[in-house]
């Protein structure tokens, strides 16, 4: 079964992104806007008490931390992806680090640049238009991230929350 570690900002949030993402994302109906942390990877059932344990022990060594949605950027020419670019913050980047050391394979493919994505598999035009009509939007939200959650796939290619991990140490 695939699954893959996340963050999922706030409503106000969520809803913002969701306002363009109905429009230009094909996966829309598959996942809330969300901070890609881990992305999917494949695990045998068995497999599985030792990765909570491990994405707990990560939340835990983490404290809260800021999260700031401060423009609209795209990945072209690697991809036709719109989205929103968080500012980097020393937590973010130990999260992902952290989910990319064992027993997690590190991500090769791509470098971390925290975003939320809300378009993707854009014709250029679509790109243009609409990165040129964003950019001119004062894009500014700032929100205090206290969780992480880990996500599995369903059948229908939808994902869904297998637990949530608070930042942190409890008190």
């Amino acid at each position: 079964m695939n699954y893959g570690v996340a963050l999922f900002p706030s409503k106000p949030l969520q809803d913002l992104a969701n306002s363009y993402r109905m429009r230009y994302d094909p996966h829309y109906t598959l996942i809330p806007p969300h901070v890609t942390l881990k992305e999917p990877f494949e695990l045998e059932e068995q497999e599985l008490p030792s990765v909570v344990k491990r994405v707990r022990e990560i939340a835990k060594g983490v404290d809260p931390f800021p999260l700031e949605v401060y423009k609209v950027d795209t990945f072209y020419p690697v991809s036709n992806t719109l989205f929103f670019k968080i500012r980097e913050h020393s937590a973010l980047t130990e999260l992902y680090e952290q989910l990319h050391t064992s027993p997690f394979k590190r991500n090769e493919k791509y470098s971390f640049v925290p975003h939320l994505t809300i378009g993707q598999n854009l014709s250029y035009d679509e790109l243009s238009d609409n990165l040129g009509r964003l950019k001119m939007k004062q894009i500014q939200h700032e929100e205090i991230v206290d969780r992480i959650q880990l996500l599995y796939q369903l059948d229908n290619g939808s994902w869904t929350v297998y637990e949530t991990f608070k930042l942190g140490k409890e008190e």
